[in-house]
């Protein structure tokens, strides 16, 4: 008989977050059921040994509302979202699997710009699409699309990411800057009228694939910082590497737009969502190297060395432009739900 008495309450929005509701919900009750070694650490992708090597297995499901916004739409997102997880793990992203729930009285129309938009984004990215399924609920109890994917890459032999990696006199390096998805899904679903605001929805593999190359060991640790933001991400990564991290908010590249719209709104950006940006921990020693080799890129021509590690115990801080020091948390309620 399985024995369930000690999760009590109602889901809410808050466990979808990324925060701490939704990191007490996996660590709580999926990892009492979920077992498999694979999928103990809690990386984007699993690595599971193959004849070739390491392959890498994610799957992610897409709620984002609106449908479409500056800067993409479901389909390009569940396309790029889980791109994204396969390369920060290390893989070179192969195939995709997708699957539909579609809500009764949906616009053909609508399902075919999202489903032209997911191709495109696929071709581009260079990944095929070899399985789907679709399933159509009941008008009332969807919400137009949900879209599941599923993503298989392959990892080379000489790479090695993860926070056991991790050790302080290492820094972080963010590709580019932060806030935008969240903000620009936001500004749509409401229509509050800023301007400015575009979601860097785009793949990373093109980047990431060449970085790990060129930089073979001095590259520890990646992770794309999409739900909670930046500030959840690397609070994530202090707790599991037990150390400390130190952020300047001076180094924190982010637009004015979203720095702005942000404030008006009264949100952190450092908790909103990208899916077109991955934090790194880098080699102190080739952390320049690193950055000059990033700028080079379109996708992070903005990059900037943004934090450092230090010995400690799990702990996030943001060092403020006015020299005070505040702590970081696991992102704590709702701030943004279906943004992704």
């Amino acid at each position: 008989m399985t024995d369930c008495g000690s999760i009590t309450g109602t889901v809410s929005l808050a466990h979808g977050d990324g925060g701490e509701l939704t990191h007490r919900l996996i660590s709580d009750l999926f990892l009492r059921y979920f077992r498999d070694e694979a999928l103990q650490p809690l990386n984007d992708a699993a690595l599971l040994p193959a004849q070739c090597g390491l392959l890498a297995l994610t799957t992610d499901s897409f709620v984002v509302k609106p449908l479409f916004f500056p800067g993409g739409n479901i389909g390009t997102l569940a396309v790029n979202g889980t791109v994204n997880d396969l390369a920060v793990s290390g893989a070179r992203p192969l195939y995709l699997t997708v699957g539909l729930i579609l809500e009764e009285g949906l616009p053909l129309p609508v399902l075919e710009e999202v489903i032209a938009a997911l191709a495109a984004a696929a071709s581009e990215a260079g990944v095929a699409i070899v399985a789907g399924d679709t399933k159509v609920v009941e008008r009332g109890h969807g919400d137009q699309i949900y879209i599941n994917t599923t993503g298989l890459g392959l990892v080379a032999g000489n790479i090695d990411l993860g926070c056991h990696r991790v050790r302080p006199g290492d820094v972080i390096i963010c590709s580019g800057a932060v806030g935008d998805h969240g903000l620009a899904v936001l500004a749509a679903r409401e229509n509050f009228g800023l301007e400015g605001l575009k979601s860097d929805c785009a793949a990373l593999h093109t980047l990431i694939l060449p970085l790990l190359e060129n930089f073979p060991g001095a590259v520890k640790w990646l992770r794309d910082p999409t739900r909670g933001g930046l500030a959840t991400t690397i609070k994530e990564l202090a707790l599991s590497a037990q150390v400390d991290i130190i952020l300047s908010e001076e180094a924190i590249p982010v637009h004015d737009s979203v720095r702005g719209g942000a404030e008006i709104l009264g949100l952190d950006y450092l908790y909103l969502a990208n899916e077109g940006k991955f934090c790194a921990v880098v080699d102190r020693v080739a952390a320049e190297d690193v950055l000059a080799f990033l700028r080079r890129h379109p996708l992070s021509c903005e990059a900037a060395l943004v934090g450092e590690i230090k010995e400690g115990s799990g702990r996030a801080f943001l060092r403020t432009a006015l020299g005070a020091t505040r702590e970081l948390y696991l992102l704590s309620g709702q701030q943004l739900p279906r943004i992704c």
